[in-house]
């Protein structure tokens, strides 16, 4: 295994982190985690060198934390160090602070977490749980021993990303999206190099989008892949791009198979950076101008259509859409869209009125409201199981 410095921390992390988001299912209920299997899987990447594990409070409807609690028994809490997060988008008052975060720590099993973050921070998530007083709360808990080190994870525009990132001294790491296809979204390449100067470890999620960039292949991109000299698979073009990158601490993968980490482990032994060579770069570009290519709707997330008179996320949700269709991510989709987190309720598409202001600004001439009609159609899940 190959590790990299944590920030400003005298501690070295694993290239690779478990992302344990995607856990193995015994059948299409989230909840329902194959607990014996997916302890198998988080023992064999701490085995082979992986010391650093992520979960979160809603990740299979609360159920990961509880496995990982358990595949963290017979002395594997001692040879990692663990992370979770504080469900920002759950929060109603201050009190919640305590109630989520002793809440995790009884169904982890565990005294302290070393890596605590505030998950999912957006704009309005933050500003939220800003003026409830989360930094001081934070502060106190670090102070009794219950986390030892605070970050945050991310989704909303640069601008946003750097307010939150200078708005306290003594974040320890944040974690992005990441990925050669999103190297411009979110916080992308220019966040992952202003938090890296200030200091902070960066944590990468989605360097394969969820699996996205390893399944279902589309034929031009099958024949990028091809016709490269150095012959990998795609899991490892991706994982290796992350990790080529210095300003990479740990990029996670959400790994739902044994076959999928022992394959991580063995790319993430062979990562380091500048590990690729231009040639290699140049071919991976190609391969994400082919994958942009692919999207049925041409939006370039130029943002002209925001702010959108009605709340609607637009740019967002137009790449839930797209990312459902060329990456076969419909799950995925259906969770940004649905779960509250992403986008709020009332950002999503069916509080558009048609009022075409956005069709007006659109430079690529998107029918916008058609295409919010039918991410609604495709993604929403209000009421069902």
């Amino acid at each position: 295994m190959q590790y990299r410095n944590f920030g400003k921390l005298d501690w070295q992390v694993s290239a690779l982190g478990f992302g344990a988001m995607r856990l193995p299912l015994r059948d299409s209920n989230p909840s329902h985690v194959d607990e014996t299997e997916a302890i198998r899987m988080i023992r064999y990447a701490i085995d082979h060198g992986v010391n650093y594990v992520d979960t979160a409070y809603p990740y299979h409807h609360g159920v990961s934390e509880v496995v990982v609690g358990r595949a963290l028994r017979d002395g594997y809490r001692e040879r990692i160090r663990l992370a979770t997060k504080l469900p920002a988008a759950q929060i109603k008052s201050a009190k919640d602070f305590d109630r989520f975060l002793n809440e995790q720590l009884k169904r982890l099993q565990v005294n302290y977490i070393d890596y605590y973050l505030l998950h999912g921070l957006n704009k309005n998530f933050w500003s939220k749980i800003r003026d409830l007083g989360v930094i001081n709360w934070a502060e106190g808990i670090m102070r009794d021993g219950r986390v030892r080190y605070l970050g945050f994870s991310f989704h909303d525009q640069l601008d946003v990303f750097k307010e939150i990132v200078d708005a306290y001294d003594n974040w320890t790491f944040c974690q992005i999206q990441y990925n050669y296809v999103d190297r411009d979204y979110q916080a992308g390449s220019k966040g992952l190099k202003y938090a890296a100067d200030k200091g902070l470890a960066v944590v990468v999620m989605e360097p394969l989008r969820g699996g996205g960039l390893t399944k279902q292949i589309p034929e031009p991109v099958a024949k990028l892949w091809a016709s490269a000299p150095q012959k990998r698979s795609p899991a490892e073009w991706g994982l290796l791009w992350v990790w080529n990158q210095p300003e990479v601490s740990v990029a996670l993968s959400g790994m739902s198979a044994m076959e999928q980490v022992e394959e991580n482990v063995s790319t993430a032994e062979q990562s380091r950076p500048n590990i690729l060579t231009d040639a290699e770069l140049q071919l991976i570009d190609k391969v994400a101008a082919a994958y942009r290519g692919l999207n049925p709707i041409p939006c370039t997330n130029c943002r002209y259509c925001v702010p959108c008179p009605n709340g609607v996320a637009i740019p967002e949700i137009l790449s839930y859409y797209n990312d459902a269709i060329v990456y076969g991510a419909i799950q995925s989709a259906k969770l940004r869209y649905n779960g509250g987190v992403a986008i709020s309720r009332e950002q999503r598409a069916d509080n558009c009125l048609d009022c075409n202001e956005c069709v007006e600004k659109c430079p690529q001439e998107i029918p916008i409201p058609d295409w919010l009609k039918k991410t609604h159609e495709l993604l929403d899940t209000t009421g069902n199981p």
